[in-house]
């Protein structure tokens, strides 16, 4: 069940430290962390978020597993649809230094699939009239998934290696299966607290 302070905490630290990575990543400081750093990302950036995983599919109707599972699915429009458009039509990079094959168009084009797959899976897959809220997770999901694998391919970057584990070799490791979903869930929990006080 939801408990205000519990689920409040889990979301602040999880979020500090988000905007923590994210400002590791503009910057350009590439020195190897500290272990008190690694605990802190290790707590904040992985064990935190999968807590908050099994708090999102709790909808106003109990649990309902295609909240997460509809999640799952923009995130691959998002990166899916990043990759045609940035490969079809990109010229413009997004963030060269960390991930030379990323393009601004291809961003965009992820976002525009991504809430126009927002609007189909809240509508026949959901089966809500809160189309908008959809769109909202759409437009945090292209953000913040995006942001989030960027942060890993820098870790991955500064440690010097091709894949982030042995796990699933040739697609990064688990890890980067997982570095969007991770990274975007306390800003959608955020975004479901937002809407749960408001109304």
């Amino acid at each position: 069940p939801f408990n205000q302070l519990y689920d409040g905490t889990i979301t602040i630290i999880s979020i500090i430290v988000s905007i923590q990575l994210a400002f590791f990543l503009f910057s350009k400081n590439d020195k190897a962390f500290k272990k008190h750093e690694k605990w802190l990302y290790l707590i904040g950036y992985i064990i935190l978020p999968f807590i908050i995983l099994t708090k999102i599919p709790i909808g106003v109707d109990g649990y309902n597993p295609r909240i997460l599972i509809g999640i799952f699915i923009l995130i691959w429009t998002n990166d899916t649809f990043a990759y045609v458009v940035g490969k079809s039509i990109g010229k413009h990079k997004l963030f060269e230094r960390i991930s030379p094959k990323k393009t601004i168009e291809g961003f965009f084009g992820g976002l525009t699939f991504s809430i126009l797959g927002s609007i189909v899976i809240a509508k026949f897959f959901i089966g809500t009239s809160n189309i908008g809220i959809w769109i909202g997770i759409a437009i945090l999901v292209s953000i913040f998934a995006t942001l989030g694998d960027l942060i890993q391919s820098k870790f991955k970057r500064l440690a010097g290696v091709k894949d982030s584990g042995k796990i699933m070799p040739g697609h990064g490791g688990i890890l980067d299966r997982l570095d969007s979903i991770i990274y975007v869930a306390p800003f959608i929990f955020l975004f479901y607290q937002i809407l749960n006080y408001v109304s």
